[in-house]
């Protein structure tokens, strides 16, 4: 059978995924910054000229992993509003969302690289900031829509809750990472539960 050609469109979104693929996992093998540009072009099959052909510089890779993560992340968040449900089952939604993410968030070593990049180099602090600052007006409307849609009221103000939220993910997950011994799965989902059933959810246990 005659292999179909690649239209340029095609081939140039072929090279683009090869090029994030062997970045990210060279990123998390690595870090940021003891990658370098030829390491993940040669990892992906190609040229220095083919990673300047698509990306601007590192960075510019680097955050549109992490746009990339942020978005399939997003699509689960909204899967739980896709359809009408009682409180109880859109409570049941997002538990099983947030207690699973310290296992299924494959990229979370990219986001501790670029929180010490941000620390470090202005430049790209400036870039992860509004992209952060974006994440967090995202999470303060889910936030308000699932206050709204089951009639739990608010303990605190949903940008307050959005940045205990998403600071509490990463340290559960982070010490589920580096201590799982000590932090397993099922204390780490405990800690979650718990935090959405006193401060997300309103309830006294």
């Amino acid at each position: 059978m005659k292999r179909q050609r690649l239209t340029r469109e095609q081939s140039k979104d072929q090279t683009r995924e090869r090029l994030f693929n062997a970045a990210q996992a060279i990123f998390m093998k690595k870090g940021f910054v003891a990658a370098s540009v030829e390491d993940i072009a040669a990892a992906a099959g190609y040229t220095r000229g083919a990673f300047y052909s698509n990306f601007s510089s590192k960075s510019e890779l680097f955050l549109e992993l992490l746009r990339r993560d942020h978005e399939t992340m997003q699509a689960g968040l909204q899967a739980i509003f896709a359809s009408a449900a009682s409180r109880e089952e859109m409570e049941a939604r997002v538990l099983r969302y947030y207690s699973s993410l310290h296992r299924e968030n494959k990229c979370f070593l990219l986001w501790v690289e670029a929180k010490l990049l941000a620390v470090r180099d202005g430049r790209f602090r400036l870039r992860f900031n509004a992209f952060m600052h974006e994440k967090l007006e995202q999470m303060s409307a889910y936030i308000r829509e699932f206050s709204a849609r089951v009639g739990t009221p608010m303990l605190m103000e949903p940008e307050a809750l959005a940045i205990g939220l998403m600071g509490l993910c990463d340290g559960v997950q982070f010490f589920y990472t580096v201590d799982p011994h000590n932090v397993p799965t099922e204390k780490a989902e405990a800690v979650l539960a718990g935090f959405f059933s006193r401060v997300v959810f309103g309830r006294d246990a």
